[in-house]
This record gives C-alpha cells, structure tokens and sequence, in this order.
C-alpha cells in the first residue's frame, strides 16, 4: 500500500477551512503494484484445471482459463482513493457508525470467497471523515487473501493510525464457503469478529453502545 498526500480540492459553498482549522491534504492511497502478469496466469489456471481433470477443449470452457485470471486479478486489485477529512467544528462526540458495509475477499488457506458486511464506527477527535471513505478501507484491505481477524483488525489499526479519532470499531460477519461448501460444509453458518480501540475499549458506555448498535451484542 503506497500513501501520499496531495492537495484537496477547493471548496465552493463559500466556507473556509483555514478560518478555523490548518488545512490538511487527503491522503492518497494506492495500492502497490504487484506486478499482475494476466497471460502467466491464465496458463497456470489452464493447468491447474487440467491437473484435475477438467479439459479446456471444449467450446464453453476454452476461455475459461482467462476468465479465472480477470477475476482474481480483480479481486486482488482495490481501488485507489482519497481518505477525505474535516475539521469537527462542533465538537461532535457522539458515535459515528457506518453499518451493513459490504465485505468480499477470499480466504488465504482455499482462495474461496468468503462474504459479509462490516459494521464500522469511531469516536471523533480533531477531524471527521468522509462517510464513504470507511467503505473504502474496508474495501482496500478486504482485496487481498485474508483471513477474518487480520481484516478486521487491519481496518480498525488503520483508522486509528490515520484519523486519530477518540475510539475505533469494527464488527465484521461474513459467510466462508471454505466451511459451507467444502470440508465439514456447515451450510449457513456466519463468522463474527471484532476490533474496539481507545475508548470504544476502555469506556463501558461506549463500548455497549457500540455493540448493540452493530447487533455484536444480541
């Protein structure tokens, strides 16, 4: 992951930033390059797929080597984004909680998706954040093989370090098909994790009221 700050872009609804609080640049944040060779790929899943015994001759399958290879490709590739923040004028304290996000990644022991939502909130500080942009981080850390507790915890480490809010929280449940459709093949089951920081940790209140705002604690 490549993070470099650059210039915001100008405001237009006649508010000045600098009139109460130092500008701060977005920080831009990219996904390091990992080299994606698609044609490498594609005849390595050819292979595989013929390893097991599933010929690619036929007309319907030929391409699928080639499909594979996209797919993953873009399952490993999150988009670039600016992590957008504010100045918290008004001294807002009170949870801010982005529920039911949409979570994909895929499982580092099978490469078999696994599925969910996430459940994301802070405690602000100095600054606030762009709504959508906790949909973003989830999204950059969900585009890699993963495991549940690494992401969840990625997500809420990330946040702390970068906004600097008073507590961080993170609930995700997600389905793995490496447990629904393989292996013991536990059909419906769901796997809940979750990251509390600063005071979302230490604070009963807080943290009570995060839990039973993500449902973590029915």
């Amino acid at each position: 992951m490549t993070e470099r700050p650059h210039r915001t872009t100008a405001r237009t609804d006649g508010y000045d930033e600098d009139a109460t609080a130092p500008a701060r640049p977005a920080l831009r944040v990219l996904h390091a390059p990992g080299g994606i060779d698609l044609a490498a790929a594609e005849d390595a899943a050819g292979q595989f797929l013929n390893a097991l015994g599933i010929s690619t001759a036929s007309e319907s399958l030929r391409g699928t080597p080639g499909r594979m290879a996209r797919a993953y490709a873009e399952l490993f590739s999150p988009r670039p984004f600016d992590l957008t923040t504010f100045p918290n004028d008004e001294g807002y304290d009170e949870l801010v909680l982005a529920r039911r996000i949409p979570v994909r990644s895929v499982c580092e022991h099978h490469l078999l998706p696994f599925v969910g939502t996430a459940h994301v909130g802070y405690l602000p500080g100095a600054r606030i954040l762009g709504l959508s942009k906790l949909a973003r981080v989830v999204e950059h850390f969900a585009c890699r093989p993963q495991v549940q507790e690494r992401l969840t915890k990625q997500v809420a480490d990330w946040l702390q370090t970068h906004l600097e809010p008073k507590g961080v929280g993170v609930v995700i449940e997600a389905e793995h098909f490496c447990m629904t459709l393989r292996g013991v093949q536990a059909t419906g089951s769901s796997t809940m994790t979750s990251t509390l920081l600063g005071l979302l940790r230490s604070d009963a209140r807080s943290r009570s009221e995060f839990l039973a705002l993500t449902g973590a604690a029915s």
